[in-house]
């Protein structure tokens, strides 16, 4: 009878934790996420959440993790259970509104924004994209329709460096120039070139660019991008003044970016190798060859994979193809922890999204990105790095251009992961 009566208290006990007892202590996985172990992160989570349902912040951090994974339904699941706890949970409705921005239901993603206020624009900082007039628009349009023949479509590179440029079509008018930008999110349109085009705006945002600087970042639709043989139609747009980056980069006018957003809707390869873009459609079948860096997809666009910088331990990276000039930018705690020296001397003026800035160059012995590794490594300070912390988890820098020189990547948003070949 002693074991029955304790078996009857354990199961009661449990019962009492599955229905809303004591909440579970989320220290550890919280700590595990902050690291960037997301995998051990999510196990502690799944116990929480399995033994007490009604835990509302395994249920975010559930469909936090799923979105880093790209697993978008399931993410829409854990989501909706976490609002069905707390209907005005800010952080559950802007995740959820990224998962539905994800899967093209911009309508959806609005309706999941519903109720937020400006109390909520700090939580929506690393999601400039889920503007929701702007998503409302698309009202009876297919966002991101490819129109054109072929599994795949290519654009050479104007010029491959600092960054590579190319040459689109806005709403099928003239050619205009346009450079490849990981650390971007939407396709953005110059602040001049949208008034030229006349499309339609829906307010602005900050923005958070090179240094830490801030500026205002529109928001647009466009009813056409031309690229090589394709159009895409519905596509939505970020606005910004980028017309001061054309002498920086080389050329007389630069009206725009294809950031992270667009290149997610295809299987990409930026091919720094052969001074080419190569835009697959997901269905395509075609074996590339190289190695394989796997990532995760934090906030709307914001690309990470593990690396090291000489001996210092493992870290996550923002992998930031629009760092000019420089093939990493550190976080400057870790410019300081690993003994790097900059080059004072050599400091001169720099330009981004956010206006000038002054930047000072070093030289990184050894860094990695997964399996890849490159030595003498250029880097370049330009002030705070931003992202650091703000994703919620330590990032120790930005992986830049001149790291990716010797290699056509591809960036497959379906495996969730990067192919790096380096033609050998």
């Amino acid at each position: 009878m002693k074991y029955i009566a304790l078996a009857a208290s354990l199961f009661l006990a449990l019962s009492a934790t599955r229905a809303g007892g004591q909440a579970p202590n989320l220290g550890p996985a919280d700590a595990q996420f902050k690291a960037g172990k997301f995998g051990q992160a999510q196990k502690i989570y799944t116990r929480a959440a399995t033994y007490q349902p009604g835990n509302l912040a395994s249920q975010i951090q559930l469909g936090r993790i799923a979105l880093l994974e790209n697993h978008l339904e399931l993410a829409e699941a854990r989501l909706k259970k976490a609002l069905s706890l707390e209907p005005g949970n800010a952080d559950a409705k802007i995740l959820l509104a990224e998962a539905f921005y994800r899967r093209d239901n911009f309508v959806e993603a609005a309706n999941a924004l519903t109720g937020l206020g400006p109390a909520d624009n700090q939580k929506l900082a690393n999601f400039s994209t889920l503007n929701q007039a702007k998503l409302k628009s698309f009202q009876g349009k297919t966002p991101y329709e490819i129109q054109g023949q072929g599994e795949s479509t290519t654009l050479k590179f104007v010029v491959r460096d600092p960054l590579p440029l190319v040459k689109v079509r806005i709403n099928g008018g003239k050619e205009v120039v346009f450079f490849i930008d990981t650390g971007g999110a939407e396709l953005a349109l110059d602040t001049t070139f949208a008034k030229e085009l006349g499309i339609p705006q829906f307010g602005d945002v900050q923005g958070t660019f090179s240094g830490g600087q801030h500026a205002a970042v529109g928001n647009g639709r466009i009813d056409s991008l031309t690229v090589g043989d394709w159009v895409v139609k519905n596509v939505p747009v970020q606005i910004l003044a980028l017309r001061q980056l054309s002498q920086p980069l080389g050329v007389q006018q630069i009206d725009g970016v294809i950031g992270t957003i667009f290149l997610a809707h295809f299987r990409s390869t930026i091919d720094f190798r052969n001074g080419k873009l190569i835009l697959r459609r997901k269905t395509d079948q075609e074996t590339i060859n190289g190695i394989q860096v796997p990532f995760w997809l934090a906030g709307d666009h914001f690309i990470v994979a593990w690396g090291k910088v000489n001996a210092l331990p493992s870290s996550l990276f923002f992998i930031d193809t629009g760092v000019a000039g420089a093939g990493a930018k550190l976080a400057p705690s870790v410019i300081k922890q690993a003994g790097i020296n900059l080059e004072e001397k050599k400091a001169s003026a720099g330009a981004g999204g956010g206006g000038s800035f002054t930047t000072v160059p070093y030289e990184i012995q050894q860094l990695s990105l997964g399996d890849i590794r490159e030595t003498k490594v250029s880097g370049v300070y330009d002030g705070a790095f931003p992202w650091e912390s703000s994703l919620g988890f330590y990032i120790a820098g930005s992986v830049g251009h001149d790291f990716f020189q010797p290699y056509a990547v591809t960036v497959d948003f379906t495996k969730m992961q990067m192919i790096f070949d380096s033609g050998k």
